[in-house]
């Protein structure tokens, strides 16, 4: 199972640093975040990036991510099809895999059925922009609730819709436990379809009064990690696992600090539920 380190950990930096502090930390990948990713590139283009992904030793795993992606308007529809594209050209340059994206929040008066039926015309319609690139795209839940998808179930059910090779989804802990998804609707999902598991914790809170600067070092709140990952185990994942924390407290830290605990707390999760 390869660790990687989500730029959203180590906000503050920039990419050549999360790259250079993940190869330092021990960290097989990178998942890339989006507007450190642009800036990247204004400065020194997809060259730089193959330059130092390969001198940190690390690989780019994910693109992360194209937001909002379902119920736009006309023109919104546009631009998030122009970014999409955009990210799967760099991650084809790359060699990076999968693009992360996110559904959008849900409108007022609007149905799950409603929900479901735009999600699948969505990712088939990437689906389709991103096969001759060769990449593939991860659908991730927020487990907010007023996101229009905020459950694995759900979730899953809409990529087995789509039935697509290149469409999955990515498993968030922290999105799993504060959307109340349930430890057995993971039995229900092929493992071949979860792109992508982000790890974390998050400090005691009502569920529904969760957000995201709540996040801990896995281990370190009350997320219970170990059913979460054995269950994943007992479903044959082997996948790729990242830390994604939005800490404010952890970006005001040296980054290679902040990466070499990431690295640390994950593992040992990982290894208490058998799973490293």
């Amino acid at each position: 199972m390869e660790l990687g380190l989500n730029g959203a950990t180590t906000l503050k930096a920039d990419l050549a640093t999360d790259i250079a502090v993940a190869g330092r930390a021990g960290f097989d990948f990178v998942e890339i975040w989006a507007a450190k990713l642009l800036g990247y590139l204004e400065r020194g283009g997809v060259p730089a990036l193959r330059r130092d992904l390969k001198r940190a030793g690390v690989k780019a795993a994910t693109l992360n991510s194209v937001e909002r992606v379902t119920f736009n308007d006309p023109s919104g529809h546009i631009r998030m099809q122009e970014d999409f594209r955009r990210f799967c050209r760099v991650a084809e340059a790359v060699g990076c895999e999968t693009v992360i994206v996110v559904p959008s929040p849900r409108p007022k008066g609007v149905s799950l059925t409603a929900i479901e039926r735009e999600s699948v015309r969505v990712l088939r319609e990437l689906s389709g922009i991103a096969r001759p690139h060769g990449v593939r795209l991860a659908y991730e839940f927020l487990g907010f609730a007023d996101c229009t998808v905020n459950t694995l179930a759900q979730c899953a059910a809409i990529v087995d819709r789509v039935a697509r090779p290149n469409v999955g989804l990515v498993l968030d802990t922290f999105h799993f436990f504060a959307g109340g998804s349930r430890l057995d609707s993971i039995r229900q999902v092929d493992p071949r379809k979860i792109f992508m598991v982000h790890i974390n914790d998050v400090e005691r809170a009502p569920r529904r009064k969760m957000h995201d600067a709540l996040r801990l070092f896995p281990g370190k709140g009350i997320i219970p990690l170990p059913g979460i990952l054995r269950m994943l185990k007992a479903i044959g994942y082997a996948g790729k696992v990242s830390v994604e924390i939005f800490r404010p407290q952890y970006w005001d830290r040296p980054p290679l600090q902040v990466a070499r605990e990431a690295r640390a707390t994950a593992l040992a999760s990982l290894r208490g539920a058998g799973l490293s």
